[in-house]
């Protein structure tokens, strides 16, 4: 998946990206930004599938993209872009390569789908993508003990952290309940992150 892109020269892109055989990437995509190039919407942020890459000495260069899923929804939801755009900074700072990014990459396409599902809310999305997202790292902490959380928020961290990424949105929290999940998340972010997110800064003045 495309996680971002930087404008090189006149028509170039450079653009990061998230694989299953080599981690995380860079590589360019050669006059992408001329009118009519097929790489055009393939190198945009958020388009997922597969891509052939040439390499050279020094770099890699996209040469062709069949795109599965370019995510049009959240194309369309501005706010809906901002948690995609905060989502994949996310694994940008946690994406590594020449490592197996496979629970990774599977994270980001089930919670950018859920980001494009109404039923559910993006603040849940937000919360079991985080959790998750720490999980993966190793750093997942269990739950804290700051004060005392409901029964249904433990439940709701234990299945977050352990269920099968295609389960992985396959639930709902009373407002309590997220309230929770978002103070947790909060202190985790705290513990775990030592940089700033961008995306995150700007996502907080928006919703």
């Amino acid at each position: 998946m495309i996680l971002k892109q930087t404008p090189i020269g006149e028509f170039d892109r450079r653009v990061c990206l998230l694989t299953l055989e080599r981690g995380k990437i860079s590589a360019f995509a050669r006059g992408a930004r001329r009118q009519g190039s097929r790489l055009a919407a393939a190198t945009s942020p958020f388009s997922f599938g597969r891509f052939r890459v040439y390499e050279g000495r020094s770099s890699l260069t996209i040469t062709e993209a069949e795109i599965q899923n370019y995510f049009e929804a959240l194309r369309t939801d501005y706010v809906g872009a901002y948690y995609g755009m905060y989502f994949a900074e996310v694994v940008d700072y946690y994406g590594r390569e020449n490592n197996d990014e496979r629970e990774l990459l599977g994270l980001l396409y089930q919670s950018m789908r859920a980001l494009c599902s109404p039923a559910l809310p993006n603040r849940l999305v937000k919360c079991v993508f985080e959790v998750r997202a720490i999980a993966v790292g190793g750093e997942y902490p269990g739950l804290p003990e700051d004060r005392e959380y409901q029964t249904s928020t433990a439940y709701a961290l234990r299945h977050i952290v352990f269920s099968p990424l295609e389960k992985l949105y396959t639930f709902q929290v009373k407002d309590e309940v997220l309230e929770e999940l978002e103070h947790i998340c909060a202190l985790y972010r705290q513990r775990f992150w030592d940089r700033e997110i961008k995306s995150l800064e700007i996502l907080e003045t928006l919703c």
